[in-house]
């Protein structure tokens, strides 16, 4: 494999901490095959495993093999994952505790076998592998890998936000040169284009398979990408029944990266986690994905499966505030800020953590300043309980008697946010707030954000791309992207948020505008901060090769059944 060195700066930011000495990509260095990872003899006619592996995940099930779909939940992302290829990947890094993760100041190749950054460093041309096939079996080319970007930049909802991200925005961006090499434009100098790229939302689909089922009313070929795979994936879909299963077979194929040891992988919808867990400590499924936190502590106790717990990057849990004075056709309490500071100090957060969380996260409230004394993120917020601080301020807002709301949280989370919205519905009756608690179906949820029409939400967002700036982008920027539970709008930290997407970590104008935008959202209390969290995965023993993702879904390329 070849690699070549991208960018000569500092790109990456983790726990506060700059990555110096710049992306890492292909070069003509050789790369280092992980101990954990398949054997590379696969990807040139060695021999392969044929495993089948059962698999039952929290936090939902997939409800479309289409990413770029609106509504398109997150368990979704990890089977996308297996279906497409995209250009680039990250490489991988092993954490303090042993475990993989993946390594985004690190490019391999993917799709593409090789790229070249312009002299002024305004383009970046892409050679495409020659011998790549869809499942179908036609060639991949530059014209499908054109029609795909235009996809995502133009489709709208989350897809169209994230290639915003990185400045990507235009098809005029996109230029194929012949069928095997394509050019990215750059609109302006952005350290996250490049790794944007390697993110699952550029995804390359069979454009010409998907183009008879394009309609004026449906121009991307949404309705029909919904059921089928156009990919070229390591995986293909051999059956997808929703809300019931799904099972992926290896493409035997694949020429992006080794073929993956795992011949069949069977995905159950198991909505209780008492019955995953049950499966699992029966031996009837292989993997028990994003666990309970209650099921973190007790199954990493037993001692009988593999457990690895990860704090999710760029990741809060929290409780938004819907910020619009109207809201339903009705005044909506939240637009003060009174409220959602009083809101904010009434949250019982130890009980939370306590009780809800059994203690498999880390704490995002209780911090020793309002003022942030680093770009750390995340990083506690000032605010802890205390029903006197939070009373007095209710007594100083437009709504000094209370009001009554609702709050609304994704069932595909119950385990820790169902005993959670009690929590907070009992301590906000002190303050005169009745709270009504909705329950929406994780099938469902992705919708009633993109709605916006909920006054109170819990949300779970994690950043793919680890910096605060991004983050904030997502979830607090005026544009009101999908993850923005508050519909928080605020043009002084949109200007802090852009330039420091603009600049980079280690420059002053970067860690003054990051202060800033963290510092105004401890005033503001759009959300309300309550933990990190942690993801976690239980496999019985002769699983390995789990490697953690930003996107909080599974590999199954680098799963080893043994």
């Amino acid at each position: 494999m070849r690699r070549r060195r991208l960018i000569q700066t500092t790109v990456g930011f983790a726990a506060g901490m700059t990555l110096a000495g710049g992306l890492k990509a292909c070069s003509n260095e050789s790369a280092s095959t992980p101990s954990d990872a398949p054997d590379e003899a696969a990807a040139e006619g060695g021999e392969v495993a044929n495993a089948t592996l059962t698999v039952v995940q929290g936090g939902g099930f997939p409800n479309s093999l289409d990413l770029h779909r609106v509504g398109t939940n997150r368990p979704a992302y990890g089977v996308s994952w297996a279906m497409y290829d995209r250009l680039m990947t990250f490489g991988k890094k092993t954490l303090d505790d042993g475990s993989v993760s993946y390594d985004y100041t690190v490019l391999e190749p993917e799709l593409a076998e090789s790229w070249e950054m312009a002299e002024d460093g305004m383009s970046v041309t892409f050679q495409l592998r020659a011998d790549a096939t869809f499942h179908d079996g036609t060639p991949v080319t530059a014209n499908d890998v054109k029609w795909s970007f235009d996809r995502a930049v133009s489709i709208g909802g989350f897809p169209s936000f994230q290639m915003k991200a990185g400045a990507l925005e235009n098809p005029e961006q996109f230029e194929v040169v012949d069928d095997t090499t394509f050019v990215v434009k750059f609109l302006r100098p952005d350290k996250l284009t490049m790794i944007d790229m390697a993110v699952p939302i550029p995804v390359i689909i069979n454009a010409k398979l998907v183009e008879p089922h394009l309609t004026d009313e449906d121009p991307w070929g949404a309705e029909w990408l919904n059921n089928n795979d156009a990919g070229g994936g390591a995986y293909t879909i051999k059956e997808f029944k929703p809300n019931e299963r799904i099972v992926l077979e290896r493409f035997a194929d694949w020429k992006s990266g080794p073929l993956p040891q795992v011949a069949e992988v069977i995905v159950l919808n198991v909505p209780e986690a008492g019955n995953r867990r049950a499966l699992l400590e029966k031996g009837d499924i292989d993997v028990n994905f994003e666990l309970s936190e209650k099921d973190q502590q007790e199954l990493a106790a037993s001692g009988d499966f593999t457990v690895v717990s990860t704090p999710i990057e760029n990741c809060l849990y929290s409780v938004d505030m819907h910020t619009n004075p109207q809201l339903n056709g009705e005044d909506n309490p939240f637009v003060d800020v009174k409220v959602r500071q009083a809101v904010s100090y009434a949250i019982p957060y130890d009980a939370i953590m306590d009780t809800a969380l059994y203690g498999q996260a880390v704490p995002m409230y209780g911090g020793k300043s309002a003022k942030p004394d680093s770009i750390a993120w995340p990083q506690p917020s000032p605010y802890s309980t205390d029903m006197d601080q939070a009373k007095a301020l209710m007594a100083e807002s437009g709504y000094p008697d209370g009001f009554e709301t609702t709050l609304a949280f994704n069932m595909g989370t119950k385990e820790w946010a169902e005993p959670a919205v009690v929590l907070i519905q009992e301590s906000l009756a002190e303050l005169g707030i009745i709270v009504n608690i909705e329950k929406v179906p994780g099938a469902n949820f992705r919708s009633v954000l993109v709605e916006k029409s909920r006054p109170m939400i819990i949300n779970n967002f994690g950043g793919w791309l680890n910096y605060p700036d991004y983050f904030f982008f997502y979830a607090y920027h005026g544009q009101d992207a999908t993850f923005n539970g508050s519909s928080y709008k605020n043009p002084e930290m949109d200007k802090q948020i852009e330039a420091a997407l603009a600049s980079e970590p280690g420059k002053a104008d970067y860690d003054e505008n990051v202060k800033g935008f963290i510092e105004m959202a401890w005033q503001e209390m759009p959300r309300a901060p309550l933990v990190q969290p942690q993801l976690g995965i239980a496999m019985q023993p002769g699983v390995e090769g789990y490697q953690y993702w930003f996107h909080r879904q599974l590999d199954f390329r680098q799963l080893q059944k043994v």
